[in-house]
């Protein structure tokens, strides 16, 4: 037995010499050199160098480049507006008297009124204090009054009986006769401070617009010709009063839009008194 394995140990020294003895031959031959790599001419020419890159604005580096000229923006002038040419509506220039008598013919309308005359006074300053004046008034309103006569939306039995005997021209005669005269004026003694209040400020808690919006200051009117709002300043006062309580209570609703009822069931007999008689002083 100890005879195999020695037999076995020295067949595996000698396989190991005859591999070393292969290996350091193998080592001992040359290689086969190996040719040199050509590089082709057009790889190995100079290339062109790359451009350059352009360069950043570095922070707080001032801009060399020139500033565009500044643009200064210049508006173009517009007309002015044309304003309108006022007038006082409370004098009796004959530019005023002229607007205020519309298209009725005043010398034409003085024959016509002969009958109005005898109520509403020559010149239209009544002498009965629950009869209006007609001094001054605007011809548009008092022919619109006519015509509600006529068409019964205003009632009043002598009114109404006079009314019907006349066409449109003659009212718009009639109208502008009384408004040719010197607009109607009160004594000045109506001072009355919860009055003033009303007609210059009103009382917008109660939807009470001031009367001097409409009817203009001192109540002479706010325009040069108007159909609607008539001049109040200087009136009678028993008149105003009447009236006040006849858009109250509803008699009368001939005012624009009922404009004049909204108002006045807003109003205590105190307030329509103070206001009556301060209206018929200014």
């Amino acid at each position: 037995m100890y005879l195999g394995i020695l037999h076995r140990g020295q067949c595996a020294w000698q396989l190991l010499v005859v591999v070393l003895i292969a290996v350091t031959a193998g080592c001992g031959k040359s290689e086969t050199p190996v040719a040199p790599m050509t590089v082709p001419p057009e790889i190995t020419a100079t290339a062109p160098a790359p451009p350059p890159l352009p360069q950043t604005h570095k922070k707080n580096q001032k801009d060399t480049a020139t500033p565009a000229p500044s643009r200064t923006f210049t508006p173009t002038p517009r007309p002015s507006p044309k304003v309108p040419k006022y007038i006082g509506f409370e004098d009796d220039s004959a530019e005023a008297i002229k607007l205020r008598i519309a298209t009725g013919d005043p010398v034409a309308g003085k024959d016509k009124s002969e009958l109005c005359q005898g109520c509403h006074g020559e010149d239209g300053n009544s002498v009965e204090t629950s009869i209006p004046k007609l001094a001054g008034q605007y011809a548009e309103y008092t022919a619109k009054q006519l015509r509600n006569y006529q068409a019964g939306h205003r009632t009043h039995a002598i009114m109404n009986a006079m009314a019907a005997t006349i066409d449109d021209t003659d009212l718009m005669d009639i109208a502008a006769y009384f408004a040719s005269q010197k607009k109607m004026g009160g004594a000045g003694t109506g001072n009355n401070t919860m009055g003033e209040n009303l007609f210059l400020n009103g009382d917008a808690s109660r939807l009470v617009f001031a009367c001097i919006n409409c009817h203009g200051v001192g109540g002479k009117g706010k325009t040069s010709s108007n159909a609607v709002f008539p001049v109040i300043g200087g009136q009678h006062s028993n008149y105003l009063l009447k009236e006040l309580v006849n858009f109250r209570s509803g008699n009368r609703s001939n005012s624009q839009g009922a404009i004049m009822n909204k108002i006045a069931k807003s109003l205590s007999d105190a307030e329509i008194a103070s206001l009556a008689q301060y209206m018929s002083g200014l």
